[in-house]
């Protein structure tokens, strides 16, 4: 296994890096930056916010070889040091992209400032599942998984309310490469930080839609409670209507969270 080369895209407006705090917002599987478009734009007055993509997704070229969720933590502080060697910085991740978040707390807390993860888990599926369905998109193809992943990813109604924004969003899964995305399940067969949550002391917001079936309420609070246990500080927060894209599916929501959650800990 290796660390991934992961490719990122600014959200706010072209400016200096530095002159605001930086974000830097993770994808969820089979998504892209597009995922976090709409939120990065309304935190952009405020905060530079860097949205990257995993191997295989969006801009960032298909991986070559098998890698762990720790190899994804250490490829986003590269993607960082890459463009300001050294900062610290804010993280926001959905779903892989949040467990990401949590190995970040855990390897590399002191690059952190504030971390909060969506709509994801301490551990997510069973090892069966995502192996399975590693070798199901290895032979067939992103596609097979478009159904699936539209009655998972949106809360009712957010299809017929927001019909092209969705598709957009589908279609990132589609132009997926199934490769790469297969090394993302594989990844996710073997990841569970649960023992791990009490040695992360940077300030934690865990954020769940209340329509998730992927990643329910109780796995934010799950989250929430590992880490308090272990003497640091984090705070479980459940959306109504949402499912499992929080920051697609409700940006003014999780902007204003955001917001005030950074705030409180840009230092």
């Amino acid at each position: 296994m290796a660390r991934p080369t992961i490719k990122a895209l600014l959200l706010s407006p072209e400016r200096p890096l530095g002159d605001k705090p930086l974000l830097v917002v993770g994808p969820s599987l089979g998504t892209s930056s597009l995922l976090w478009a709409r939120a990065g734009a309304l935190l952009g007055g405020d905060f530079d916010v860097v949205a990257w993509d995993l191997p295989g997704h969006g801009i960032s070229p298909a991986a070559t070889e098998t890698f762990d969720v720790p190899e994804l933590a250490d490829a986003v502080i590269g993607l960082v040091d890459s463009i300001a060697p050294g900062a610290r910085f804010h993280y926001a991740g959905v779903s892989l992209g949040g467990a990401t978040g949590l190995q970040l707390g855990i390897k590399h807390g002191e690059r952190l400032k504030s971390l909060s993860v969506q709509c994801t888990g301490a551990n997510l599926g069973t090892p069966e599942g995502w192996l399975e369905r590693a070798e199901t998109v290895r032979t067939q193809g992103t596609p097979v998984m478009i159904q699936g992943s539209a009655e998972r990813w949106f809360g009712p109604g957010f299809m017929e309310r927001e019909p092209e924004l969705s598709s957009r969003l589908l279609h990132s899964l589609r132009d997926a490469d199934r490769f790469s995305y297969a090394y993302c399940c594989e990844a996710l067969a073997g990841y569970d930080v649960r023992d791990e949550l009490g040695s992360i002391r940077v300030p934690v917001l865990a954020v769940a839609g209340v329509e998730d079936t992927v990643a329910p309420p109780p796995f934010a609070e799950e989250i929430a409670a590992g880490i308090t246990a272990g003497g640091g500080t984090a705070t479980a927060v459940a959306l109504e209507g949402v499912a499992h894209l929080a920051p697609f599916e409700a940006p003014g929501v999780v902007a204003d969270l955001l917001r005030t959650f950074i705030g409180g800990n840009e230092k």
